[in-house]
């Protein structure tokens, strides 16, 4: 069991690897068109609309690793009242009764708009804008599967008693 554990942890931080580079590329990109337009008169919408694409990737392909690292904001008031066994036992909860629904329900719901954008290879959001809404629409269902397999993980060491990260 440690090693299925180990297996979709180090998935979820190889993702977190790369993505994160994109919170540089957006400082980057945003920079360079803020400098292009106020130095130099210039605009692309493409170049605007691509820090919204990074802005998107990052957050929604980085939240396992989010999870993965215990980065997410707890709003339970109750949480650190409790001991290990009770914190355990609401993460338990929290995961099989709230996150893993939620998830399904949401790759449920959104697989048709997901599976239609790409049945027309839908085009950009703005006249003169990144061709690939529908890649932009992926990222939906890859963050509720990526946020499934860190969950699943998590759910597998509370349940087989593997390192807590409290």
């Amino acid at each position: 069991m440690q090693k299925l554990i180990g297996t979709l942890d180090g998935f979820s931080h190889a993702v977190g690897s790369v993505v994160r580079w994109l919170a540089l590329a957006m400082v980057l990109v945003q920079f360079f068109v803020v400098v292009a337009r106020y130095v130099f008169g210039l605009s692309d919408v493409a170049v605007n609309e691509s820090v919204l694409y990074m802005h998107a990737t990052l957050f929604m392909l980085g939240a396992g690793y989010t999870l993965l690292v215990n980065g997410h904001v707890r709003v339970d008031i109750f949480y650190n009242q409790f001991g290990p066994t009770g914190r355990r036992r609401i993460d338990l909860l929290g995961h099989l009764l709230l996150l893993m629904p939620t998830m399904c329900a949401i790759l449920y719901w959104s697989w048709p708009a997901v599976s239609n954008s790409w049945g027309i290879l839908e085009g950009p959001i703005s006249v003169g804008g990144i061709k690939a809404v529908f890649l932009l629409k992926t990222l939906i269902p890859a963050f509720c599967i990526l946020l499934l397999l860190q969950s699943a993980s998590e759910v597998l060491r509370l349940l087989f008693g593997g390192e807590t990260r409290d």
